[in-house]
């Protein structure tokens, strides 16, 4: 496995991610848990990101929950329903939602998580995230910048379920040994 590249575009911060009520989000310990994903899907949402830009792409993280964290397989693009503030929050389908959980049904993997882009915004999570959050789900942010992914990062709920806490993304190398 191998780790998130380094990001080497520049994000554009805006003042409200410097705010209290985005900082208070975030817990101060990260995860003990880890995130690994396939390149597949690592591509599949980097490209959603890519071309929903400027607004909001949204979709389903599926895969299998061990002690360790969450292995992701697949992302599937579900459509994103917010059309007055699209450019900077997303409300999942959730008929999309309820399609994919039927057609894992009595598979052994499951829906583990939720993907949405940022665009021209850090991979961080704001309030509207964490007041929408689920215990036990993973929450990958891709910041998209210029209409480019710029930087991948994932969450989950802490103990407490009051902030989120960073988790540690392994992308697994594809069959040619190469990165996403």
């Amino acid at each position: 496995m191998q780790e998130t590249p380094t990001v080497v575009r520049t994000i554009p911060e805006p003042e409200r991610f410097r705010s209290r009520s985005y900082l208070d989000v975030l817990a101060d310990m990260p995860s003990t848990e880890s995130c690994r994903i396939s390149p597949a899907a690592m591509r599949s949402m980097h490209d959603s990101a890519a071309r929903h830009y400027p607004l909001e792409a949204c979709g389903l993280l599926l895969g299998r929950v061990n002690p360790l964290g969450w292995g992701i397989d697949e992302a599937r693009e579900v459509a994103n329903l917010n059309t007055e503030r699209a450019a900077d929050r997303f409300m999942l389908d959730p008929q999309g939602y309820q399609a994919v959980d039927r057609e894992l049904a009595g598979s052994d993997r499951e829906i583990i998580g939720i993907y949405h882009s940022h665009p021209d915004c850090p991979a961080r999570p704001s309030p509207t995230d964490l007041a929408a959050a689920w215990e036990g789900f993973a929450y990958i942010i891709v910041s998209t910048c210029e209409g480019k992914p710029a930087d991948t990062r994932c969450w989950a709920l802490n103990v407490t379920g009051e902030r989120f806490a960073a988790v540690h993304i392994d992308i697994e190398a594809d069959s040619a040994g190469a990165q996403p």
